[in-house]
């Protein structure tokens, strides 16, 4: 048993750190690098991290960050609860019917789920324990893939991977079919028998993915991501499962409720499922949803493409609920997440091992990073 804690204090800070390089996806553009990290603080003095998905549209950062600090921490603070779960539940039911009124059931639900992971992390450091640990991991060792890969200059971001130790690749595509199909066979020259696998962000029509999914059966893809948007009728989905047997598919990072989940794992459609704690959940949803997608006999594969916090605690749930699946992390330039992976920032053969120090195993030194901050 632990003892109840009281809420004394939370922040969020909203960072932007320019880039020469965008980062494409079918349906935009990142200019630059927008982060939304958290601290909370108990009254013992204990603190917590934690990170909001934040990436956009492009001013959606800092709308998070004046949420968080002018309506989500007011309701917090002050508040004693025995456990993570109970913040949660407590400021979601509490600002279900704000997020339904304003029409922002996202970015409360992000919001909420960064407050949820620096909740988590102060947990665990109040019991001294690695946030892997507490979450029910025996083996700190997980295995990790190179994500986010531009169609501009891909073989070049990927060589750049593979030599910070990567084993695993992961391309966008969803462009230029020619050139989709040139920089997976380039890629897949690159890793040999080492995994391979590619997003479309959503970007496929079914007709468009019925047609263009097949031809990439020579790859030998680990999975395809998000060949069609995630608010499709479900049947859309078993459609193309049928008409695409030989490529496994994976989806999840744009889940936000429960029955999405329940209804991912029913069937055979998704071989992969990628929740992603810093945009809905946090821990205490998508750690019993991770457990659910490996009874269901599926790989849990931890969605994240943000700052350095955020892909920390990710790992640590990945290695908290085990399984063999891969943590992602973004292989383009980001001092926001470099500064702020810990372990995750050291890749040795495709995988890293997190550390023993409580909680995420990182006290983020947030002045270091002033000069970005822009709320």
């Amino acid at each position: 048993m632990t003892s109840p804690f009281k809420i004394r204090k939370l922040e969020a800070f909203c960072y932007r750190c320019p880039l020469a390089t965008p980062v494409v996806t079918s349906f935009g553009r990142m200019l630059n690098r927008p982060a939304v990290f958290l601290r909370v603080e108990d009254e013992d003095g204990v603190t917590g991290f934690g990170e909001v998905w934040c990436n956009f549209p492009a001013p959606g950062a800092e709308h998070r960050a004046r949420l968080i600090n002018e309506v989500l921490a007011p309701a917090l603070v002050g508040r004693v609860a025995a456990g993570p779960g109970e913040i949660f539940d407590s400021l979601t039911q509490g600002t279900s019917v704000l997020a339904l009124q304003s029409g922002e059931a996202g970015p409360f639900a992000q919001s909420i789920a960064g407050i949820d992971l620096a909740v988590w992390d102060l947990f665990a450091r109040r019991q001294s324990k690695p946030l892997w640990r507490l979450l029910g991991g025996d083996e700190p060792t997980i295995k990790v893939y190179a994500s986010g890969i531009n169609p501009a200059g891909a073989r070049h971001t990927a060589e750049a991977a593979l030599a910070r130790g990567h084993r695993a690749l992961k391309l966008k595509i969803g462009f230029e079919p020619a050139s989709d199909f040139a920089n997976l066979a380039a890629l897949r020259e690159l890793v040999g028998n080492g995994l391979l696998a590619a997003d479309v962000n959503q970007g496929w029509s079914l007709e468009r993915a019925l047609q263009l999914a097949p031809q990439l059966a020579e790859f030998n893809l680990a999975w395809l991501e998000e060949p069609i948007r995630a608010d499709r009728p479900w049947e859309e989905w078993k459609t193309l499962r049928k008409g695409v047997a030989q490529v496994p598919f994976a989806a999840g990072e744009n889940m936000a409720s429960r029955a999405s989940f329940d209804q991912a794992l029913s069937d055979d459609v998704l071989r992969v499922v990628q929740p992603d704690i810093a945009k809905w959940g946090g821990l205490s949803l998508c750690a019993g949803i991770a457990r659910d997608i490996l009874k269901a006999g599926k790989t849990f594969c931890p969605h994240y493409l943000g700052g350095g916090i955020g892909l920390l605690a990710s790992a640590h749930l990945l290695a908290g609920v085990g399984g063999g699946g891969l943590l992602e992390v973004d292989a383009n330039d980001n001092p926001l997440r470099d500064r702020f992976a810990g372990a995750v920032a050291d890749v040795r053969d495709g995988t890293v091992t997190l550390s023993e120090t409580p909680g995420i195993g990182l006290t983020p030194d947030l002045a270091a990073i002033a000069r970005y901050r822009t709320v």
